[in-house]
């Protein structure tokens, strides 16, 4: 029964996690608030904050997996891709464990340990199936065949999904992060009121650049006829904002389906944790007879779970990697 110890630290959440077996026995997330002054993530702060939390997030994961440090038979990390700066905190601590305790290094790649987020827990998709994973800065329609045998089929040419929301909610004039407060506002507000267009990308690729200019124009003119108009009409503009970003989603990801004639469907990524997403992936799961699945929320942000369910499987094929390892800014997929 494989004890192992996971460290995630791509962006700006610490979280160490402890996996059993395959099961979940910890996940320790400390956010960072620091950057809510900036409006954004502030690279060099992020890695300092990272420094500051980790060995905190480590114990308390340990403690609450009632799991002593000797214990742990591997350590898995996030390798990339993410900020070269928050990475090398999680690897260096993590050879350094690995170092200390003589155990294997498992290295992750982050955007595949969202999507195998959803072999946490029972209920779980066959392969093969397909996997939107949506983040601020990735968008992407994965093929995945086995744990490790993943295809990208669609991804955006320009700027992802959570970027056209972050976008949206700096032009609205909303506090960092704005990705909740978009989602917050929406619940109330009607989707249809304003109408955004939906661009023509050929095949299963995104493009979000010229939805975020259509926002922006948008609000420019109205405000100029109307200083009120955005505090008059904001959660109308967010439902409208959220729909059309998950329009084009899942359209995109409908026609996948269709060509690969998949039935098992996932979400993932911190995106996925946005309630018109989430509901509209279920509602077409339902009309068009899909299995769905979709993390526990714990699971769709940056977390150290999610990068200990890949550990274990790394573990049990016995890929290991040495103390050589560096961490990847870009990590090919």
């Amino acid at each position: 029964m494989p004890v192992i110890l996971a460290i995630e630290s791509s962006c700006d959440e610490t979280s160490a996690s402890v996996c059993a077996d395959g099961n979940i026995l910890s996940n320790i997330i400390a956010n960072q608030t620091i950057h809510e002054a900036y409006g954004g993530v502030v690279p060099e702060l992020a890695s300092r904050v990272h420094q500051q939390n980790i060995v905190p997030a480590v114990q308390q994961a340990l403690l609450n997996a009632k799991v002593n440090k000797n214990d742990i038979d591997a350590v898995a990390f996030t390798r990339g891709p993410g900020l070269l700066g928050s990475l090398l905190v999680g690897v260096s601590f993590a050879k350094a464990f690995a170092l200390a305790k003589n155990i294997p290094l498992i290295e992750v790649n982050h955007m595949q340990a969202h999507v195998l987020a959803h072999f946490i827990g029972d209920h779980q998709p066959a392969f093969p199936f397909l996997c939107l994973t949506v983040s601020g800065g990735h968008t992407q329609i994965v093929l995945v065949n086995d744990y490790f045998d993943m295809e990208i089929v669609g991804q955006t040419l320009d700027d992802a999904a959570g970027e056209a929301m972050d976008k949206t909610s700096k032009i609205l004039g909303l506090p960092y992060p704005g990705g909740p407060l978009i989602d917050k506002h929406a619940r109330s507000g009607n989707p249809d009121a304003y109408k955004f267009p939906e661009p023509q990308i050929p095949g299963f690729d995104f493009s979000f650049s010229g939805l975020k200019t259509s926002i922006l124009y948008f609000i420019r003119d109205n405000v100029a006829a109307n200083p009120n108009f955005i505090e008059e009409n904001i959660n109308d503009i967010c439902a409208s904002v959220e729909k059309r970003i998950a329009t084009i989603l899942l359209n995109k990801l409908r026609k996948a389906a269709e060509q690969y004639g998949i039935t098992d469907v996932a979400l993932a990524g911190g995106v996925s944790a946005n309630t018109g997403l989430r509901q509209g992936l279920q509602q077409l799961g339902e009309k068009l007879g899909w299995r769905t699945f979709i993390p526990k929320m714990e699971y769709c942000t940056d977390n150290a779970a999610m990068i200990a369910i890949a550990g274990y499987h790394k573990y049990l094929k016995g890929e290991f990697i040495g103390q050589e390892i560096a961490p990847l800014a870009r990590m090919p997929f």
